[in-house]
């Protein structure tokens, strides 16, 4: 697997965004745990107890025993309904009262738009009986031009489209040749034209083959903070639907948000991603199942800081755990990834001090932990740590476990169990490409391979 992999050359195509969104109140016990140190000057101030609350402050405030609830359900609760508004209108009417809880019953909704969340809310299911269904796509060519102050588009076939439609816009840029991915709802329609909720930013001509199709996230979130997902089953309907990759989509996506924690979700058949996090910072996703999509199956997306990942399954997508673009800090472990089509942990693009611990990885279809190659010296996924990992029986007869390319360096590899059952072929446990450098391996368990160790420097 090289930097051209189709996982890989998606993160070039997602926009530079500013990071925003100020960091808010208490993170929960899970996340406070690998919180680093306040700086010392905090140790010497007075401790916070018994807070009031205070306009402004998003650090600390009282732990109230209540706060704003509302059930949703199919045909009970405070609020009924079978698809995407239902959810929405309790989602807003949370997001008016400044936060509170969403709690969906026993039940299914069929979704033809995401769920856009908003800060200080609590989302929780009853469990895999709770399930948010993505509706079939369809895709329609447009078939007049739109320029970028427009707010409008014309399709060439409207069958399948209705006001209130998420929908995906994609063509080549007529001035880079470079994609145009855009994101949008339909908000009003004469015949075949159809106004949108916002402007379109960039030129739709013909000369790019411009297309709409209904795809979107089941739950996003942008510019948001302090944010639960829990309990809950999102089916991405895989079978009928077409792909978007996991720059613009998943099961979750959240985009510029902080504080962000998702629990016992279990996101399946997306065709794309299972759960994107992009420029998100301290995310914690725990006791997850992310399993058959197409794409990745958790994405600690670009400049994502501190993200924890813990105690997660991930099973048959196509990159198990992908450490995306400048993600630093994190903490992956105790995850089990399994049948990946190509890696199961897959770290790159200036992806540094990260802690990868305590997982299991078994059956990657070409290499249980991959550092990849990238760009050269100072692009690599420098200054991580692999300790307590196992790795079973990966890839092909001239497979690695451990696939260290490009001039990655300053990697510690301690502890970790390489183990091949199907017999040793041209198989490798750790294989360190020639540019590759202080790569340190320490108490490592290694069997069942043609060679422990393919050191390509020498």
């Amino acid at each position: 697997m090289s930097d051209s992999s189709p996982a890989v050359d998606r993160r070039h195509f997602l926009g530079t965004a500013s990071a925003s969104a100020a960091l808010t109140g208490a993170m929960t016990a899970a996340r406070a745990a690998d919180a680093p140190a306040p700086p010392a000057v905090a140790a010497a101030r007075t401790p916070v107890t018994n807070p009031r609350s205070t306009s402004g402050d998003l650090r600390h405030g009282p732990k109230w025993d209540e706060s704003f609830t509302l059930t949703v359900g199919n045909d009970r609760g405070d609020l009924n309904g079978t698809d995407q508004r239902v959810l929405q209108a309790a989602v807003d009417s949370v997001a008016r009262m400044g936060g509170g809880t969403v709690k969906l019953l026993p039940g299914t909704w069929r979704l033809r738009n995401a769920v856009y969340l908003c800060s200080n809310l609590r989302l929780v299911g009853s469990g895999p009986e709770t399930v948010l269904m993505k509706e079939a796509s369809v895709t329609s060519k447009l078939s007049a031009d739109s320029d970028w102050y427009d707010q409008e588009v014309t399709l060439a076939d409207a069958k399948g489209f209705k006001v209130g439609d998420g929908i995906c816009l994609r063509a080549k840029n007529p001035h880079h040749g470079g994609a145009t991915v855009i994101k949008r709802t339909l908000v009003a329609r004469s015949g075949n034209r159809f106004k949108l909720d916002k402007g379109l930013r960039e030129n739709l001509w013909a000369s790019g083959t411009p297309t709409v199709s209904t795809l979107f996230p089941l739950l996003s979130g942008e510019f948001v903070t302090n944010v639960t997902i829990e309990n809950l089953a999102l089916d991405g309907n895989k079978a009928n639907n077409e792909e978007l990759d996991g720059n613009y989509a998943g099961c979750v996506f959240m985009q510029d948000c902080a504080d962000v924690a998702v629990r016992k979700v279990i996101a399946r058949d997306y065709r794309g991603d299972g759960i994107s996090w992009q420029i998100c910072h301290d995310v914690l996703v725990e006791g997850c199942e992310s399993r058959n999509h197409t794409g990745l199956g958790l994405h600690p997306g670009s400049g994502s800081q501190r993200p924890v990942v813990r105690n997660n399954t991930i099973v048959g997508c196509h990159i198990g755990l992908f450490f995306c673009w400048g993600v630093k800090y994190g903490l992956a472990e105790k995850n089990t990834i399994e049948d990946t089509k190509t890696a199961g942990i897959s770290v790159g693009h200036r992806d540094t001090d990260n802690l990868i611990r305590n997982n299991t990885v078994k059956r990657s279809g070409q290499a249980g932990i991959l550092f990849r190659p990238e760009r050269g010296a100072g692009f690599t996924g420098d200054r991580n740590t692999v300790e307590g990992n196992t790795v079973l029986d990966t890839g092909g007869d001239e497979a690695a476990a451990v696939d260290v390319q490009g001039t990655t360096a300053n990697l510690v590899f301690r502890n970790n169990t390489l183990k091949e059952t199907r017999g040793p072929a041209k198989r490798v446990g750790f294989r360190l490409g020639k540019d590759t450098k202080d790569v340190t391996l320490d108490g490592n368990t290694v069997e069942g391979f043609a060679a422990k160790v393919d050191d390509r420097r020498k």
